[in-house]
């Protein structure tokens, strides 16, 4: 959900799919929508989306963010919910803030950013005291209250300058009281270390070019045994917000219809394959395996029969070309007759499963889509599971991606653009290079 310059409420809907194995994303659509942002609304809206496009009524997955309405609405239509990682890292970060000294902390930072950033004497102050102290020559950072990586960006650049904002402050009494104390100094080394780890997987999990979901699963393993596990010698405030945040993650992505949505994902990727499934689940998995390979399977055969003639192809009687006499070759003495694979498709499937475990794993680095590229032949059915799960995005980054594009067709100038005219605009703007 999205509100333009002139305030017009829109939504707007991503598809996301693997053609030719390589990532594809294209924006539906841009709808206005002045109703209120209820469930049962969003849900209709939903609904007569995937009816213009013609869509599985059933996706595979929805990634949202994680407002109560949004959720209603996926539940109502009783569709399989991604949760966003990026939203639930940052409320996992904004848990782990909620500590006395901490907002006292994060308060004064935010003052001494507000006091240079709205005094050109001080911004000109800071400059002459970031040369006599040898510091580099960084303006502050502002936090956006959206993205919690800002807040650490903030507390880093106000550590940097620590040294230059105390002499600039200290020198008049008005501002004197934000001068940052060691305790502060503390509390803000403590966010810096707990939360430093955890700034470059939001951006890594945002993109829509690549298979994101299949990592999911081993990022929250790494979380649990290294980057928020307790580490000596960090303070007890620093393994406490690590504790907080990592508490939160786990019993959010705990859920069956979620936890079982990653364990498949991570399970088709040849990187990682059954390593980060619990033990306890991965006989389960393979049954699940087999089952949905076996329906993709019959779907598919079912898809490609031969499209009955229509009446006027009836019509056309033509008389069929002679058959020109080719000759015969030597191979053509040791031709058989086309048997019927000894095997049930289950059996198949086992099999493919087989020797998908035996397989050489692949770098951690590599491409999984070139992978299945290479080997869809090999593995037929467990390549239809990988074109399924794959293309399903971590984060609902994609379309909020479509509201900077539109922020950027509905300015100032044009804020009289109407509803359909934004649609056709940011549909063109988005998908023409397809």
């Amino acid at each position: 959900m999205w509100s333009s310059r002139t305030c017009e409420p829109y939504m707007c809907v991503t598809m996301h799919y693997i053609v030719e194995w390589e990532m594809k994303s294209a924006c539906l659509q841009t709808t206005y929508f002045p109703q209120d942002h209820t469930g049962e609304n969003i849900a209709e809206a939903l609904g007569d989306v995937t009816t213009t496009w013609m869509l599985n009524p059933n996706p595979v997955a929805i990634t949202t963010d994680n407002g109560s309405n949004i959720v209603s609405a996926v539940q109502s239509k009783q569709w399989l919910r991604m949760q966003c990682f990026g939203h639930r890292l940052h409320l996992a970060i904004c848990h782990g803030m909620q500590n006395s000294k901490i907002t006292r902390a994060i308060n004064i930072c935010k003052k001494n950013v507000a006091a240079f950033s709205y005094s050109w004497k001080r911004r000109r102050e800071l400059a002459e005291a970031q040369v006599q102290l040898n510091l580099p020559a960084h303006q502050l950072i502002t936090e956006s209250p959206t993205r919690w990586g800002s807040r650490l960006q903030m507390v880093e650049r106000v550590l940097e300058q620590e040294r230059a904002l105390a002499k600039v402050l200290s020198a008049d009494k008005k501002t004197r009281p934000l001068v940052l104390t060691w305790q502060d100094i503390e509390v803000l080394e403590a966010i810096q270390r707990a939360l430093k780890p955890l700034q470059e997987f939001t951006d890594a999990l945002s993109g829509e070019g690549y298979v994101t979901l299949s990592y999911v699963r081993p990022v929250l393993h790494l979380f649990n045994s290294k980057l928020l596990a307790p580490q000596e010698g960090d303070g007890e405030l620093a393994n406490t917000i690590r504790h907080t945040i990592l508490t939160y993650l786990n019993d959010k992505y705990s859920e069956p219809s979620t936890s079982d949505l990653l364990d498949m994902a991570s399970f088709v990727d040849p990187r990682f394959r059954g390593t980060y499934v619990c033990s306890e689940k991965l006989a389960a998995l393979k049954e699940r395996v087999i089952y949905e390979a076996q329906e993709l399977l019959a779907n598919d055969a079912a898809r490609n029969q031969v499209r009955p003639q229509s009446a006027a192809e009836q019509c056309v009687v033509t008389d069929p070309a002679p058959p020109v006499a080719k000759k015969k070759t030597l191979a053509s003495f040791f031709e058989q007759d086309a048997t019927p694979s000894a095997f049930s498709p289950r059996e198949s499937i086992q099999n493919e499963l087989s020797s998908y475990f035996q397989s050489v794993c692949l770098d951690s680095k590599a491409d999984p889509l070139q992978w299945w590229r290479e080997h869809e032949v090999a593995y037929p059915a467990l390549s239809s599971l990988a074109r399924k799960y794959l293309c399903v995005p971590a984060t609902s980054s994609p379309s909020e991606r479509i509201f900077s594009c539109s922020g950027n067709i509905v300015t100032c100038q044009r804020a009289s653009l109407k509803p359909d005219t934004v649609d056709r605009l940011v549909f063109l703007a988005k998908n023409l290079e397809m």
